[in-house]
């Protein structure tokens, strides 16, 4: 149908065109006029530039102009001319132009002004129409095509775990119950308890907080795979840190030990970013002078020493630094800002769990690279980490990023029967219920390894936002399911 023989802006803009006929679609940005003619800045989406239409009068019918505002829905057909205006090197002369859908600007919520971010997740309907949005989530898109693509072109399957799960792989509680029940009414045992075997799947479920343990076994007969899907956690959290609902990448690996683990998680991490900096070069310029802006706002002892594309070059162009958690406490504990007590959480010493600030400060003030922890004690981590022969600590790794902290954390898996049941019985993880783990520990075990990679928080790190709630379309906070 000709009605949808249109060329997207991006295309028309990377093409030129002079002198062709096309047919453009999209929203207003703005729009200017007086008796003579009419500027409209239109948008599709395809790229953060708008496109000028001229719209004479003698031409377009008044009435279709005097519908035209921020955020109307036209088409536009007419001739690809040059511009005589600064700011653009063409621009479409029309012929014709149709009100596809009009916008009440006395209520329309996005007017051409900024808006705080607050008011824009309470419109978050909308709020992709807006530059920062818009170039948030084509980001986004190009983050999440890149993972895909690392891990395809290393022969890595791409496995679905499930979303609904009897096991929390955590070992936190925090999660969310899925349930056909009454909850009016529900059945009861003879002591009183809900009855669970009258439900669906006849046992407590909940919504998974991770595909990792499914995910070993999958490792365990396909050699490399990984996951990328949704996991909740039930964390009554308002941080700007935390969601209900987000995205986790999971690869898991057989015949891996800790040292593979970190160099592919190296690799990985410098794909990806190095794909977003070749393919979203206009959006990540935008992003980078909107975070410039944002640090101006900030006290001088809390502004970041490097600008957003710095920040995405810093970890892409240096061998990330690695050191074990034992050598990352001493450095913490000797810091000035521990010895002048400036950390909110002072460092006392072996064992601490190292805060947000504390991974930063290694990072930022230290360093100044990218920084992989390694060996952190095994109190303070999960029961499926490889124990270490020290017997204090387990083979773990984190990836502390500028600006950030911790981005990724992983781990070599336990994959020794005994040890592994042995750290299961000392943290109150029952046996019974994980018989299905146990047994890949009993029929062909080997050494495998993995890491997760929360992709919200890597969008995060990628487009400068200072709030994860601002990387994912539409937010699950406590108290917030609107959309």
């Amino acid at each position: 149908m000709a009605f949808n023989r249109r060329i997207k802006i991006k295309q028309l803009i990377e093409e030129g065109k002079l002198g062709e006929q096309v047919t453009l679609m999209g929203w207003v940005r703005t729009k200017r006029s007086n008796k003579h003619i009419s500027f409209i800045a239109l948008n599709d989406g395809s790229t953060i530039k708008n496109y000028q239409i001229v719209a004479d009068p003698s031409l377009i019918n008044e009435d279709v102009l005097r519908k035209i505002s921020t955020g109307a829905c036209i088409k536009a057909k007419g001739t690809v001319v040059a511009s005589q205006g600064a700011g653009q090197s063409a621009e479409l002369a029309a012929a014709s132009i149709t009100v596809l859908g009009e916008a009440d600007p006395e209520k329309f919520p996005l007017q051409p002004k900024k808006h705080s971010m607050e008011f824009l997740r309470e419109n978050a309907h909308l709020r992709m129409r807006t530059n920062t949005f818009a170039a948030i989530f084509r980001v986004r898109h190009a983050l999440a095509f890149a993972v895909h693509k690392y891990f395809n072109d290393k022969g890595f399957f791409y496995i679905h775990t499930p979303i609904i799960t009897a096991s929390d792989a955590e070992g936190a509680g925090e999660t969310f119950k899925v349930t056909t029940l009454d909850l009016k009414n529900p059945p009861l045992t003879l002591d009183g308890k809900i009855d669970f075997k009258q439900d669906f799947f006849e046992r407590e479920t909940n919504l998974t907080v991770s595909g990792q343990l499914e995910g070993e076994l999958a490792a365990l007969a396909l050699s490399d795979i990984y996951t990328f899907g949704p996991t909740f956690r039930a964390e009554n959290s308002n941080t700007t840190r935390h969601l209900a609902e987000f995205w986790m990448i999971e690869p898991e690996m057989a015949f891996y030990d800790a040292e593979d683990n970190q160099d592919l998680a190296e690799d990985f991490l410098k794909y990806v970013i190095s794909y977003a900096l070749d393919h979203c070069q206009d959006d990540l310029a935008f992003l980078d002078q909107r975070a410039a802006e944002e640090e101006q706002q900030k006290k001088a002892d809390q502004r970041s020493e490097l600008g957003l594309i710095d920040r995405l070059k810093m970890v892409v162009e240096n061998q990330f630094v690695r050191l074990t958690y034992t050598e990352a406490i001493d450095i913490l504990k000797n810091s000035n800002p521990n010895k002048k007590k400036k950390f909110s959480f002072l460092i006392e010493g072996w064992g601490s769990d190292l805060q947000s600030e504390h991974e930063r400060y290694l990072v930022e003030k230290h360093f100044k690279k990218p920084v992989i922890l390694s060996d952190y004690p095994k109190e303070i981590k999960s029961f499926y980490m490889r124990q270490n022969d020290d017997g204090k600590t387990v083979a773990a790794m984190d990836i502390l990023f500028p600006g950030i902290g911790e981005i990724v954390g992983g781990s070599q898996r336990e994959e020794r029967l005994d040890k592994l049941t042995e750290r299961m019985d000392e943290m109150g993880i029952p046996k019974e219920e994980m018989w299905w783990y146990l047994e890949t520990r009993r029929f062909g075990t080997t050494p495998h390894a993995g890491f997760g990679l929360g992709f919200e928080r890597m969008v995060q790190f990628v487009t400068g936002m200072g709030n994860i709630r601002d990387v994912i379309a539409f937010p699950r906070t406590p108290g917030n399911a609107e959309f």
